[in-house]
């Protein structure tokens, strides 16, 4: 069984691979917020894995092969033969920031039903995470919620990921409804200095992090890019800075920190009230210098970095 379990979205990443003859060239990617995390994780030498839907086409066996030589358990992912594997095309910008154009009319992964969950795999888990692609649509909504309650319900602690991704959702509103929905569930969440601006509006994000604690969340993280993460508990606010990166592609990096954060929460062997302050520290300057790896590649899960990676990050700078 595995520590730490996902459930969502497993896509191709169609990454710019420069150009020819003015045409722009793209590169085959595995991608998908949470099968990024759960490649994170595993990558670190955790054990992980993924549940989910992709097309049975030669997209989504590459998903398969590629997210199972990353060390993530397969069995409960889904090869679909009557829906095709979800394609996203990444658009980058100098500073390595990007934005994404999907075709998803619908994608395998939001077909992805209640009667698919294989409970076994959520029994076997100490942390199971979810993200917000799996609830743009149905019938993957209702099937996301039914799991989440199940986790919860049999004592597992939830990770949340409010990734928004404007293009997806039909409007603002139906996307702040259904990102604040999964709150309620969070133990920890990892959330990014955007979306705060886009639930919260304009907001301090220390001030963001002791409220989000104060709503009943123990372990809040606010990634902030190149500027690292915040983190509050009940014990208070912290800051972690980032590290010195050569930033190519940032695809990615946030689920690299999630995975990474997780990782060290589980290897500490501590519950949740027993996570002090310092040790959110410790584990978010460790995500920040994991991320900063990540975004020196092309990709999501290609980029995902080993423990020795990370120490020799932590040890540079």
């Amino acid at each position: 069984m595995s520590d730490f379990v996902t459930l969502g979205e497993l896509l191709i990443d169609f990454t710019p691979a420069g150009s020819k003859d003015g045409r722009n060239l793209f590169m085959q990617n595995a991608g998908g917020a949470v099968a990024n995390a759960a490649a994170a994780y595993a990558r670190l030498g955790g054990s992980a894995a993924f549940m989910g839907m992709v097309g049975n086409d030669q997209f989504g066996r590459f998903l398969k092969e590629t997210i199972g030589a990353a060390g993530v358990d397969t069995d409960g992912m889904i090869l679909s033969n009557e829906y095709n594997t979800t394609l996203a095309f990444v658009h980058l910008f100098e500073d390595g920031q990007r934005d994404f154009s999907f075709y998803r009319k619908p994608g395998a992964d939001i077909m992805y039903k209640s009667e698919n969950i294989d409970t076994a795999i959520i029994d076997g888990c100490k942390v199971f995470h979810v993200g917000t692609l799996s609830l743009t649509d149905e019938p993957v909504r209702s099937a996301h919620f039914e799991a989440v309650e199940y986790a919860k319900d049999a004592g597992k602690i939830i990770t949340y990921d409010p990734n928004y991704r404007a293009p997806l959702w039909r409007s603002e509103d139906e996307a702040r409804e259904f990102m604040t929905a999964g709150l309620e569930y969070a133990d920890i969440l990892k959330i990014s200095d955007n979306e705060i601006d886009f639930l919260f509006g304009d907001i301090d994000y220390e001030d963001a992090a002791k409220m989000l604690v104060d709503q009943g969340i123990s372990l809040v993280y606010i990634t902030l890019g190149k500027d690292g993460a915040v983190f509050a508990n009940s014990e208070g606010v912290g800051r972690a800075g980032g590290f010195k990166a050569n930033a190519v592609d940032a695809t990615g990096a946030g689920d690299c920190f999630t995975g990474s954060v997780i990782y060290r929460f589980v290897n500490a062997g501590k519950d949740l009230g027993e996570f002090s302050l310092d040790d959110m520290r410790d584990a978010a300057t460790f995500a920040n210098a994991a991320a900063s790896i990540c975004v020196e590649g092309l990709g999501g899960i290609p980029s995902m970095q080993t423990q020795a990676q990370v120490e020799k990050r932590l040890k540079s700078q």
